[in-house]
């Protein structure tokens, strides 16, 4: 009879590790586990990111990450570090939320954005008054929990997101819908949760969801798979639940952007207490645009934007970004229409480099046609008359 224990003693001879771990589950009570330590994780302000090993962790791992944090602290010596406690949370899950902090400053100014005036007031009445004012923005006068930017593509919502990053001064979290979900039964609301603590642990913060209806579709549809529907549960809760209630003093402010928002979710929709309408750019923006795009190129002098502007009547502001780099490019395509490569490369700057001209405009809009159209637009004038709150 084949003798079966001495396969067993053997694996367990070649494999002392498993033999410790099954050790440490079956005698859990005498046994200290790594998750009842209190672990902690520290986020230094942009643009630092900076991480605390569990205090389980060995000492050289520790004399290492002190000697970076001792380094990074003289180098920051005016911020104080957050502090986030990773209990009950998987290191994986916190680094994944980790890379969507923006880190880099988007370096786009309010005044780099040209009209929406009525957008950045509301912005800055939710984001920035907040802190210089806090004693003021209290009880009734909270600031704005959640705010829609609702348009079509190309009116500038996500360089109003840009905005709020580079002048506000929160911490900032760039979140999609690759972050929050999960193959895993059960991970993308944990995800969901730890993303809310993480906001209220380094608030003020700011949470960005562009595309925002992919997440927050209408529930109910034959076609909603059931971990969908426990996702958009948990995000419901998050943002107005009873948690939520418990954090009034904590700024954090959901920031999304959608070109469809008649596909939202009614309970989202009114979570998102502010519903902005970014419209296409009026004649005045479009100048603005105009001048803001040809910034550093030679213009000639007899080249009137006001003209150009009216010209651009119905243009999306990405489509008039496109249409003045392609005025700008006329000269070049000029000069080395029929060359060949050893002739293009002989040319020198000076006669490539040409003031650009009313006839580039006219031949840039004969090429660029606008993106939306009058039936886009109805449509969603007729949802800002039923839901808009601005």
């Amino acid at each position: 009879m084949f003798n079966f224990s001495f396969i067993l003693h053997f694996r367990s001879c070649s494999h002392p590790t498993n033999t410790i771990k099954k050790a440490t589950r079956s005698f859990g009570s005498n046994t200290t586990s790594a998750s009842s330590v209190k672990k902690e994780r520290k986020l230094g302000f942009k643009p630092v990111v900076k991480k605390i090993i569990a205090a389980n962790s060995n000492s050289t791992e520790n004399s290492i990450t002190q000697d970076a944090n001792d380094k990074d602290v003289i180098f920051r010596q005016d911020i104080r570090d957050k502090i986030f406690y990773t209990t009950g949370f998987e290191p994986s899950l916190i680094e994944t939320l980790e890379k969507d902090i923006l880190q880099s400053n988007p370096n786009v100014q309010w005044n780099k954005v040209a009209g929406l005036t009525e957008a950045k007031a509301i912005l800055q009445e939710a984001m920035v008054l907040p802190t210089i004012m806090p004693e003021f923005f209290k009880g009734i006068r909270r600031p704005w929990k959640g705010i829609l930017m609702v348009g079509p593509p190309g009116t500038g919502k996500t360089m109003l997101a840009k905005a709020v990053a580079t002048e506000c001064g929160t911490t900032f979290f760039n979140v999609s819908s690759s972050t929050l979900t999960s193959k895993y039964r059960g991970e993308s609301e944990k995800l969901v949760r730890l993303l809310f603590e993480m906001a209220r642990c380094y608030a003020p913060s700011t949470i960005f969801i562009d595309e925002v209806d992919s997440l927050c579709s209408v529930r109910g549809s034959d076609s909603e798979h059931e971990a969908s529907r426990r996702f958009k549960a948990e995000l419901l809760i998050q943002m107005d639940g009873l948690n939520s209630s418990l954090y009034e003093d904590k700024i954090i402010m959901i920031l999304a952007a959608t070109n469809h928002p008649w596909d939202i979710d009614e309970a989202f929709r009114r979570r998102f207490e502010k519903r902005v309408y970014i419209p296409l750019p009026n004649e005045w923006a479009r100048y603005q645009l105009l001048t803001l795009c040809l910034e550093g190129v030679v213009i000639d002098v007899n080249l009137d934007f006001h003209k150009v502007a009216k010209m651009l009547e119905g243009y999306t502001g990405s489509d008039i970004a496109n249409l003045a780099r392609d005025a700008a490019m006329m000269s070049i395509r000029r000069k080395i229409m029929g060359q060949t490569p050893a002739q293009i490369k002989a040319i020198k700057q000076e006669d490539i480099d040409l003031p650009v001209t009313e006839k580039d405009f006219k031949e840039a809009i004969a090429r660029c046609r606008k993106s939306v159209t009058g039936s886009d637009l109805s449509k969603y004038d007729s949802w800002m008359n039923e839901y808009g709150s601005h």
